[in-house]
């Protein structure tokens, strides 16, 4: 009786640790207006990093505990490397608390011109973030935003 209990709390944990991870969206040309579709009337954080980027990790870990503090924190990731690195990239968002945010990863053969799309001024430099306003005005930073800039931001946006 005691071993089946075990089991039954492992496979429910491990069964709501599934539903909470994020299905990883292709980021194709287009992608950027459904994101901002999907926020309409809404402040939110999109931010672009890499699985191999330096500065990525201290950026997606203050995004997690940004989260955590704001649970209405609405946050869109999107990964610039490719779908076939998807598992890699699911673990790494549950690792820094961002399994349960919406997730997009490029699509396209050409990632040139997906930044272009996105922003003509962005050279690919990582990670990249968007801070958007309830109107959708947008202000761009490269590089990992300071923790204090962050808190900021969500304490007069996130209500």
């Amino acid at each position: 009786m005691k071993r089946f209990l075990l089991l039954t709390v492992l496979l429910t944990t491990l069964l709501f640790a599934g539903l909470a991870q994020a299905e990883i969206r292709p980021y194709v040309a287009g992608s950027l207006k459904a994101i901002e579709g999907e926020q309409r009337g809404q402040p939110f954080i999109l931010t672009f990093w890499s699985a191999t980027c330096t500065h990525c990790p201290t950026e997606l870990k203050a995004l997690g505990e940004l989260v955590r503090q704001y649970p209405k924190l609405k946050l869109v990731i999107v990964a610039t490397d490719t779908p076939a690195e998807t598992p890699e990239l699911q673990h790494l968002a549950q690792t820094y608390g961002l399994a349960g945010q919406a997730q997009w990863v490029f699509a396209d053969a050409q990632p040139e011109r997906l930044r272009y799309e996105i922003d003509r001024r962005w050279y690919g430099e990582l990670p990249r973030t968007y801070f958007y306003d309830r109107q959708h005005r947008r202000e761009g930073r490269s590089g990992a935003v300071p923790v204090e800039q962050l808190e900021r931001w969500a304490g007069e946006h996130v209500k």
